[in-house]
């Protein structure tokens, strides 16, 4: 998979990690090895204007999901694939994610993370339109952030295992 973070919102954030976070939640979820996402970060006057143009909404927001190519090619990974698919792309807004991750108790870091596993999931077209559908999609995103938490966590930086959350 190819992903392409470009931190473009002036406030200092661990790329690294977000590229991991994206990379374990794309693997967990059985996307295309040749899938490609973007992703990128924002200011809150840039991220402001996206949600007025895309959403009809004043004000910035802490993620948005733009996605590309036929949902079908990137989700089945067994296909074979002549050229990359491109995944989509996820905005997202440091300076947003800094205020809800102090009213939430944690790190903005934290906070990105959610936001991309959340933007990505989105990509992959779920939504939070219904109860159901939040159920669905916030547990999955649950479960996949514990996921990339507990790769984190394993012995110099190797994962332990591949997250088995397959959808």
């Amino acid at each position: 998979m190819s992903v392409d973070i470009a931190n473009e919102s002036g406030v200092p954030v661990d790329t690294d990690e977000l590229l991991d976070v994206a990379e374990t939640v794309l693997g967990a979820m059985g996307v295309n090895p040749l899938a490609e996402l973007s992703v990128v970060l924002t200011d809150s006057t840039t991220m402001a204007d996206l949600h007025e143009r895309w959403m009809k909404e004043s004000g910035p927001t802490d993620v948005m999901a733009f996605p590309q190519d036929e949902l079908e090619a990137v989700r089945r990974p067994g296909r074979s694939a002549a050229a990359p698919t491109l995944l989509g792309d996820v905005v997202l807004c440091p300076e947003v994610a800094i205020r809800q991750a102090a009213t939430a108790g944690h790190t903005m870091h934290d906070e990105l993370a959610l936001l991309l596993t959340h933007g990505i999931l989105h990509l992959l077209g779920y939504d939070h339109a219904t109860l159901d559908e939040e159920k669905e999609m916030f547990d999955l995103q649950k479960e996949l952030l514990a996921a990339w938490r507990k790769a984190r966590k394993s012995p110099e930086g190797t994962r332990t295992s591949d997250p088995q959350v397959r959808r």
